[in-house]
């Protein structure tokens, strides 16, 4: 029992690299999918460059808004924004409402980088789309040393109509498929650069310890947890009450619940201050009630995602 405690707390703790994992090889079936079942590049000048574009790109863009649609901080954030328009730039800060989602921005892109990065370390779209080019110093590139044929059957050279010999053919191919792979390789190295480089800027900025932080992280995942099953409970209870109160024709049992102004309060997205130490917004609104009244843009909370502070 001690052991599987142990191993069900080491998935817990990777969770994180475990759903990424987890996108990665729904990422790659996908693309297999697509390129076996669905996809036929037609292979002529007209078609190519834009089919290719559009199954290399297309699935990219539907898992960036699918990213952003099922974003909680992103819902959080802008949810009631046509009622109060600076709910979005609280006192006019319109720097830290650009901050924010670009965060959330840049969390909804891992997903279309790994299929991009798929997709290109494979070569099939890319091969379509570039050999429907038909920019003279593209086809000077791909054809250069090659006879004048090459220029008139590029595109057909992703099939097998292509009436270039199949050395010549295939030289292109691994022409075709070499750019490609060292397109999807220069993608994954800038992102992992540019990720590396901005966890190490916002723990540098980190205004607490390692261990809070991490203590911090450990609270928030504990607090939605329990807030999703009490909210499931109280909902049931309210439900029940509201159905017997129907059923059996008599007032209702008193309910208490909370009002709008309190669902308001725990919802706000909110930053770090040191003067308050607040470990969420629900922990500031059961702990502070006497500053209710306060405007939204002077109440001090923090907010954490990923184990990294958020400013």
């Amino acid at each position: 029992m001690d052991n599987f405690q142990g191993i069900l707390r080491f998935l817990m703790n990777q969770k994180t690299t475990i759903g990424y994992s987890f996108m990665a090889l729904l990422t790659i079936g996908g693309e297999r999918i697509f390129s076996m079942v669905s996809f036929q590049c037609p292979c002529n000048h007209d078609q190519n460059f834009a089919y290719g574009v559009t199954f290399l790109l297309g699935p990219a863009a539907v898992l960036l808004i699918f990213g952003i649609f099922s974003s909680t901080r992103f819902w959080r954030l802008y949810t009631g924004c046509c009622l109060n328009p600076m709910k979005l730039c609280p006192r006019g800060n319109c720097f830290g409402c650009l901050r924010v989602f670009m965060s959330i921005f840049t969390g909804a892109c891992v997903a279309p980088l790994m299929w991009l990065c798929v997709a290109l370390l494979n070569g099939t779209f890319y091969e379509c789309a570039v050999s429907g080019l038909d920019d003279n110093l593209v086809v000077d590139l791909f054809c250069k040393n090659k006879t004048l044929k090459c220029r008139e059957e590029l595109a057909r050279v992703p099939c097998d109509r292509s009436k270039l010999s199949s050395e010549e053919r295939m030289e292109l191919l691994l022409m075709f498929r070499a750019q490609s792979q060292i397109l999807g390789w220069c993608i994954i190295i800038i992102g992992a650069f540019v990720g590396l480089l901005g966890t190490c800027y916002k723990n540098c900025r980190s205004q607490v310890s390692y261990l809070q932080l991490k203590f911090w992280k450990s609270y928030v995942d504990k607090e939605k947890e329990r807030f999703d099953a009490l909210a499931l409970e109280y909902a049931t209870k309210l439900a029940e009450r509201n159905l017997q109160s129907f059923f059996e024709n008599k007032a209702p049992d008193p309910f208490p619940f909370p009002n709008h102004k309190a669902w308001e309060e725990i919802s706000a997205y909110y930053t770090f201050s040191r003067s308050e130490q607040y470990y969420s917004t629900l922990q500031r609104y059961v702990e502070k009630a006497e500053n209710m009244n306060l405007p939204p843009e002077k109440r001090p909370v923090m907010d954490v995602e990923d184990g990294i502070e958020m400013n």
